[in-house]
């Protein structure tokens, strides 16, 4: 038999990490308890691995992460100096763990490492029930061990102001405008915050609050590059960060989000149930302006189900809670600001339930109010789609050259605007434009040669 080597590398990692080997033992139990497995692993049974022996079956992998909990960083089998077992897991975030922080590690990771299959993921239907059935059963989650620096409100500041200015970013110049930043960001420094001991129970909750919102908003990054699988895992991880921290009603926005993403992609299979249940979580319990927010969403699903009456009806006490909190100033949390002013996604929004109606008269008006209300230098994406909107919406009323006007309005805000979803609106428009070209009418023959330019620049 050939003579074992001494797992040195191992040996490190639980120094650094302080363990007796006995409480190594302890803590892979009971990662392996929360994946379904009962292990008997004990002092004599790490001493073992230090002598060079392999871990059996998915032990390494709980060594791996029960090292990786401790140390405030992602490890892999390789790091502990052992073969790697696992390969591509393709199961990474769509599933609600007892700890966020372990699929997100990993999930940064791949990212940061380039791994293909994260990208190309596809939407999955049975992860978007996740959520629905989350809430109802509420069932108690293990708590992480909390080790690391002493964490009080001044770093949950930082976190959100990093995430504001990355945001800012995100909406002025695109999606993948800082996205290696801000993955390299979350995973270096909010997840080992998250990891940390918290002052207080209060400075505990506003921190995964605000990492749930950093999370949301690489969701919205890959959501923008056109990768749905992966903006759906990200955004499965930023509801549980959000659930984790208790703060009423921001569980419910991630909710939100998933069902217009379901919209988005003509999945309407758990949408209704998404939206309503993001509203019941919020309902009564936030500010005026916050309520609008899930109401106008909650009212697109249900015009979507082709109940046009309740639909109408959730829009109309949207625009009234709106108003009544706009009227109060009543204050809007940070997490509720993800799409900048709750005025421009309420009117954004309620031109959509419109559209969805028929009515598309009304919609191109509050896509035209959508986009007014919006600083346009710091919202350039999203007031360029408002505008492509209404501009879709005045052609399927058969005003092509108002349509033609609006397009070169949103086409003004594209410049430095890095987005699948842009190119795409570009693309449609050149659709759109084609038989009008035919016809020789020069404002679309104008806008097409404009458009076929944009398309063509890096």
């Amino acid at each position: 038999m050939a003579k074992r080597t001494p797992n040195t590398q191992l040996k490190q990692l639980i120094t650094e990490a302080g363990w007796t080997y006995a409480a190594l033992a302890k803590a892979v139990r009971v990662v392996a308890a929360e994946h379904g497995e009962t292990l008997r692993t004990n002092k004599s049974t790490v001493e073992h691995w230090l002598s060079g022996a392999v871990p059996a079956g998915n032990t390494g992998r709980h060594l791996a992460l029960a090292l990786s909990r401790k140390l405030g960083r992602l490890l892999t089998e390789e790091d502990l100096g052992l073969p790697d077992t696992g390969g591509e897991d393709d199961g990474i975030g769509l599933t609600l763990g007892p700890d966020p922080v372990d699929d997100l590690l990993a999930m940064w990771r791949h990212e940061l490492e380039r791994r293909h299959f994260l990208t190309a993921s596809a939407y999955s239907v049975a992860a978007a029930a996740l959520p629905v059935s989350h809430v109802r059963e509420m069932a108690a989650r293990t708590a992480a061990a909390r080790t690391g620096r002493t964490v009080g409100m001044a770093e949950v500041t930082a976190v959100r102001d990093m995430v504001r200015v990355l945001s800012e970013m995100d909406e002025r110049h695109g999606g993948q405008h800082g996205r290696s930043a801000l993955v390299r960001y979350l995973y270096d420094d909010v997840a080992p915050l998250c990891r940390g001991r918290f002052r207080t129970e209060e400075a505990r909750r506003q921190m995964l609050s605000a990492a749930s919102r950093g999370v949301h908003l690489l969701g919205w990054k890959a959501y923008d590059a056109g990768q749905q699988g992966l903006a759906q895992r990200y955004y499965l991880q930023s509801y549980a960060l959000a659930a984790e921290s208790g703060i009423t009603g921001h569980d419910g926005f991630v909710m939100r989000t998933m069902a217009m993403q379901g919209l988005k992609l003509h999945r309407p299979e758990h949408c209704l149930a998404l939206a309503e249940t993001g509203l019941n979580r919020a309902k009564g319990k936030v500010g005026g302006q916050t309520e609008a927010l899930f109401r106008v969403v909650y009212a697109h699903t249900l015009a979507k189900a082709g109940q046009a009456r309740p639909a109408l009806a959730e829009t109309d006490r949207a625009r009234a809670l709106l108003a009544a909190g706009a009227d109060a100033a009543d204050e809007v949390p940070f997490w509720a600001l993800a799409w900048g002013p709750p005025e421009a996604s309420v009117h954004s929004r309620t031109a959509k339930v419109f559209e969805t109606l028929g009515d598309h008269h009304r919609a191109a008006s509050q896509y035209a109010r959508a986009a007014a209300s919006r600083p346009a230098g710091t919202y350039a994406r999203i007031v360029a789609l408002d505008l492509v909107a209404e501009a879709e919406m005045q052609l399927k009323q058969g005003r092509i050259e108002q349509a033609c006007a609006t397009w070169n309005q949103a086409m003004d805000h594209m410049d430095g605007v890095q987005s699948a979803r842009t190119r795409k609106a570009i693309k449609n428009i050149r659709r759109s434009l084609s038989r009008f070209r035919a016809r020789g009418l020069r404002c679309a023959a104008d806008l097409d040669d404009r458009a076929a330019g944009f398309l063509a620049s890096p």
